[in-house]
């Protein structure tokens, strides 16, 4: 029996030859993200200071500034204040400020690595996916035991299959394959598994398209959204300039699936989703 690739990076990172959908495990973590909302001045600062235990690993660390800049009003003003200065505090040089979405410049600075594990601050995490990585987000408590200890536990996720086949009609982007997918899935059809992409659809797109689609598997309740790695992933990582050694991942031929999903891209319209619900 095959491994997806959740299982792969999940055993990997847990120091185990192999593990299993619904397995409980320690992994470390590979990069902890944190942005300025949900960063520093929210709990962390104080646990780590009642635990009395500084940052496991300053390195691994990324905190981006980017819901507040530029500030609104002066307690916008403050928490940036307080998050840059914390930083220095910690020995955090991958500070960043008014550099762009914390997503965005996670990917763009190399900060993320196919088959590493990646946590972050924020929900849309699981942007990071589509480098072949396994990214999720988390909130501040959880995020005080990261930076105390450089691991969590996590239940290996199972893994739903994704596939797209076929040419994108005119106007038709891959947001479009996203929301018609949650569609089916539906809006919670997916909490706690990984959204993997998969199909020729796929294969063809550039590496912004499959970070459209990544980003909104958390609107299906998923623990992750991953594309396996290709050249695009390669090219990509190339183009800003990474040049460690990495996990080269795709999802084997006999994984379990714990459901597969096929769509035609050619049959495909302008999605839109109504309120309430992204599904």
């Amino acid at each position: 029996m095959g491994y997806t690739i959740s299982e792969k990076i999940m055993a990997r990172a847990s120091g185990n030859e192999q593990v299993h959908s619904d397995d409980i495990v320690w992994v470390d973590i590979d990069r902890a993200m944190m942005d300025d909302v949900l960063g520093p001045r929210l709990e962390i600062d104080d646990r780590l200071r009642e635990m009395g235990v500084d940052v496991w690993d300053p390195d691994k660390v990324v905190i981006i500034s980017d819901h507040y800049t530029p500030p609104a009003n002066l307690h916008q003003a403050n928490i940036v204040k307080f998050t840059r200065e914390w930083a220095a505090e910690h020995k955090i040089s991958r500070y960043y400020e008014f550099a762009g979405p914390c997503h965005q410049v996670m990917v763009e600075h190399g900060h993320v690595l196919p088959g590493s594990v990646v946590v972050g601050t924020d929900s849309h995490t699981c942007t990071y996916g589509a480098l072949a990585s396994f990214a999720t987000g988390v909130g501040s408590t959880e995020m005080a035991g990261v930076l105390a200890t450089g691991q969590t536990w996590m239940k290996v996720p199972q893994t739903i299959r994704v596939v797209w086949n076929g040419e994108l009609p005119e106007r038709v982007m891959a947001k479009d394959i996203s929301l018609k997918t949650i569609g089916a899935v539906g809006h919670s059809g997916a909490t706690y598994k990984t959204l993997e992409y998969a199909g020729d659809t796929i294969r063809r797109m550039i590496m912004d398209e499959r970070l459209c689609l990544t980003n909104m598997a958390v609107e299906a309740g998923a623990k992750a959204g991953i594309v396996g790695y290709d050249d695009v992933t390669a090219e990509y990582l190339a183009r800003f300039g990474v040049s460690e050694r990495y996990d080269h991942l795709n999802s084997d031929p006999d994984a379990v699936f714990c459901a597969e999903y096929a769509f035609t891209a050619g049959e495909l319209a302008p999605q839109v989703a109504c309120p309430h619900e992204v599904d």
